[in-house]
């Protein structure tokens, strides 16, 4: 019966890795309320930021914030939002490749690309690639915290009021449902007025004219930083609530599987253990025949 050892050791095994997933996908359903509900608190902040500053663009066209003008120089610069964790299916995957994709076009271009990693599997993928990461912030932990990504993210932003980049991307992973997230590579910088008063008209706003406290320049440039860490901070909490959400999809299928598994191991156990029997009773009978 040694094969029926080693398959019950198997079976023994893989009911052990199930209690795993199990647990993991249970914490991972708990956790994936809470990112949902920071995600959704988010989003009103997020939109009436990006309203106020649709209109007050459109209100001051005599001062132009150095986000919104375009810079004439081969270099561009990409935030990448990934987790610290994996186990999350295809996510990180995604995304990634997503990136990679779009480096390749602008290199195929003759541009230089910089790069500011959030999140570990991001940082270990840039570097594996050989881009170039001015800088990054690994271990977020459950719950983003803003001050934690102004530092890095400041970075590229300094580069591209200081005229060195032409363009800013932020690569995350959309929050769609539960079962599906999509990777997302969109330009954050420069801001472009017409995508805001778009985004703005949409939403049925009408334009409102401002009264300036100490001065536009001041209240403008506030407003406008204010913005793209809006952005960021909606970006990394969208991440979060698809990174639990494809955690669990990810567990809930590996506890599946681990149970088809223990099933074939168990229905291939038996059969090993009737044929051993049937044979135990074979010699058996032959050794009383032959008596």
């Amino acid at each position: 019966m040694a094969a029926g050892k080693e398959i019950r050791g198997k079976i023994k095994s893989v009911e052990n890795t199930k209690k795993i997933t199990k647990a993991m996908e249970m914490v991972a359903a708990s956790k994936m309320r809470k990112a949902q509900d920071r995600m959704r608190a988010a989003r009103p902040y997020s939109e009436k930021v990006r309203n106020i500053a649709s209109n007050l663009g459109k209100a001051n066209p005599e001062y132009t914030h150095a986000f919104m003008r375009p810079n004439d120089v081969k270099a561009v610069g990409f935030i990448v939002v990934s987790t610290d964790k994996g186990l999350c299916g295809g996510l990180n995957t995604n995304v990634l490749r997503a990136v990679t994709s779009r480096l390749r076009e602008l290199q195929d271009q003759g541009y230089k690309s910089q790069t500011v990693a959030i999140g570990n599997k991001g940082l270990g993928f840039l570097n594996r690639i050989g881009a170039q990461v001015v800088s990054h912030v690994t271990q977020l932990g459950d719950t983003p915290h803003l001050d934690r990504l102004i530092g890095p993210v400041k970075v590229l932003l300094d580069q591209y009021a200081e005229g060195k980049l032409s363009a800013v991307y932020l690569c995350y992973t959309k929050f769609i449902n539960t079962m599906k997230q999509e990777p997302v590579v969109e330009q954050l910088l420069p801001l472009s007025a017409a995508k805001m008063e778009a985004e703005t008209t949409a939403a049925g706003e009408h334009g409102w004219d401002y009264i300036y406290e100490p001065d536009a320049k001041t209240v403008i440039d506030d407003l406008l930083l204010r913005y793209v860490e809006a952005l960021v901070y909606q970006a990394v909490a969208e991440n979060m609530a698809s990174e639990q959400s494809a955690r669990m999809v990810a567990m809930k299928a590996a506890t599946d599987n681990a149970g088809n598994l223990i099933n074939e191991l168990k229905l291939v156990y038996n059969k090993t253990r009737q044929a051993a029997i049937t044979k135990e009773l074979s010699e058996i009978v032959s050794g009383a025949a032959a008596v």
